[in-house]
């Protein structure tokens, strides 16, 4: 046999075969194989920029304008990472369903830590990621670019939910950081510094689908540092305006491509503001975020606001809420025009389907009414940027349910108003393209 093997000069093979094997095995984390051929399938797609109060959407000459109709999944990566092979199809099918309406952003969460994510935890502990996850994301974000939607990709919760800032102040109590309250997020150096390592880690990804690293990714619309920051005591704001600083310039140096907001709910912290009385009640100023201060930040590109009527104001009648919801559209929007001189993105507004007038439903009375607001602003090229409604589900993920959930099918009423507000937000935006709505 060895005579034979000599005779055919098949050892120099199976060395280099070797030598191959063990360099792959030692180095394959930092290898990256690109797959064109997945990429020529993928359609297009530009990024998003900024000019002034008005999204532009920088893949042609002309810069055309960008008003966004889009919707809240949050559950994307989680879904993906339970499922495997065609068992993903929820994923697409919840981004193809949302593009058959004409929505063109899907904010959703790019973070799942420690404990708090269970067994589909993304970052398992300070700057250790589980890769099946991190392919899970990676096949949520080649998706969106399958069917032409943008993402945001939120990147830490200030709830507990997924892990969170909660996750993060136990990583560093474990290790024997003093952590004086959950403000210590804030400005405790060590945490700040896990913080970077996960933005890193997310901002410098290779697409394992695509190939394409994140920061290079057209399908990702923005990033935002955190969703609904909000500090224990107001004594910290100053801490959390800092905190904002540092992360979105953080962003910018690692990523010039995309745009950074906040994950502000919107609520104005100073009783000087001539908006402060659209705050839904005293306690909105106790919670350390600051609409005006915090959006002004050179660093961030657009201003993010939430709206919940129905929890914010419980007691109130619908035609309460409708008014409320219309003054804080009106406020948000005045301030991004005179005062932020950036656009304003509305990046969760959620209405329950309960009936209250003329039959009705809440959501629908709601949603036109920030939908009218929108467009009246487009109209006139101010700052309202569009609206992301909280959120749509497809039949399977129920478990993602909350009560502002629905799957938009099972409303016709609302999803006729959802087609009628991407329409004429398209021709807003000088799309030329054939929109039908009914």
């Amino acid at each position: 046999m060895d005579s034979q093997w000599r005779e055919k000069k098949l050892y120099p093979i199976v060395g280099a075969f070797a030598i191959v094997s063990l360099l792959y095995l030692n180095f394959k984390d930092n290898l990256h194989f690109t797959f064109p051929e997945v990429v020529r399938n993928l359609p297009e797609m530009g990024f998003v920029g900024v000019n002034h109060t008005r999204f532009l959407l920088l893949d042609d000459a002309a810069a055309r304008e960008f008003y966004v109709n889009g919707w809240n999944s949050y559950w994307l990566m989680e879904e993906s990472a339970r499922r495997h092979g065609p068992a993903r199809r929820r994923v697409s099918e919840m981004l193809r369903k949302g593009a058959d309406l004409g929505m063109t952003v899907c904010r959703t969460w790019a973070f799942s830590d420690g404990g708090g994510g269970g067994a589909d935890a993304l970052q398992l502990k300070p700057g250790v990621f589980n890769d099946r996850v991190f392919k899970a994301l990676d096949y949520v974000v080649m998706e969106a670019r399958r069917h032409k939607v943008r993402l945001i990709l939120s990147l830490v919760n200030n709830l507990k939910a997924y892990g969170g800032k909660t996750q993060y102040l136990q990583w560093a109590e474990a290790v024997g950081i003093n952590v004086s309250s959950k403000d210590s997020f804030f400005s405790d150096p060590s945490i700040k510094a896990y913080y970077k390592s996960y933005v890193k880690a997310i901002l410098t990804r290779r697409n394992s689908f695509t190939g394409v690293k994140y920061s290079d990714e057209p399908s990702i619309f923005a990033w935002e540092l955190m969703n609904e920051p909000r500090c224990d005591s107001v004594s910290s704001a100053p801490t959390l305006q800092a905190w904002i600083a540092e992360m979105a310039a953080y962003v910018k140096s690692l990523d010039r491509n995309h745009l950074v907001t906040i994950g502000l709910e919107g609520f104005y912290a100073s009783k000087s503001s001539k908006n402060y009385e659209t705050n839904p009640g005293d306690w909105a100023a106790s919670l350390g975020s600051d609409f005006l201060n915090n959006s002004a930040i050179k660093d961030i590109d657009f201003a993010s606001v939430h709206a919940y009527p129905h929890s914010w104001i419980p007691e109130a009648k619908l035609e309460a809420k409708v008014k409320y919801l219309s003054k804080w559209a009106d406020a948000h929007i005045s301030d991004g025009e005179n005062l932020l001189k950036k656009p304003v993105l509305f990046t969760e507004v959620g209405a329950l389907s309960t009936m209250e007038k003329a039959g009705l439903y809440d959501r629908d009375v709601l949603f036109k009414t920030i939908y009218d607001k929108i467009y009246n602003s487009a109209r006139k090229r101010g700052a309202g940027g569009g609206v992301l409604i909280w959120q749509l589900l497809v039949d399977g993920v129920e478990e993602y349910s909350d009560e502002f959930s629905f799957v938009a099918g099972t409303f016709p009423s609302t999803r006729k108003l959802i087609l009628h507000q991407s329409c004429r937000l398209r021709y807003a935006s000088n799309d030329t393209e054939r929109c039908i709505y009914t």
